[in-house]
């Protein structure tokens, strides 16, 4: 099992729009996140938008490839980029910073 752990910037006045659509996610994106294998899947917000999220999965890679084979995935990608300041030509999915584990117990 992978456990990741990413960071992504939420514009400071985006953030109460963001957690709104964050209270009422997809019904068909949350069953994309799951048949592709995310699991336990949280989103940490700091009140100036750094956004801290964590997952599991299997394997990151097959996970994060059958998202990107869904349209689902695209639209709501398209629509959160808005919220968010990234790289130019970056969506949310694409534009995360990963971080790297250095310590688990449990």
């Amino acid at each position: 099992m992978e456990r990741v752990c990413f960071l992504l910037q939420v514009r400071p006045e985006r953030i109460a729009e963001y957690e709104e659509r964050h209270a009422a996610v997809w019904p068909e994106m949350l069953d994309a996140l799951l048949a592709s294998g995310y699991r336990n899947y949280s989103i940490f917000l700091r009140p100036d938008g750094l956004l801290v999220g964590y997952f599991e999965c299997d394997d990151f890679a097959a996970a994060d490839a059958a998202m990107q084979a869904t349209d689902v995935n695209a639209r709501w990608q398209a629509e959160m980029a808005e919220f968010m300041t990234l790289p130019e030509g970056a969506r949310p999915d694409t534009g995360l910073l990963r971080l790297r584990e250095v310590f688990h117990v449990g």
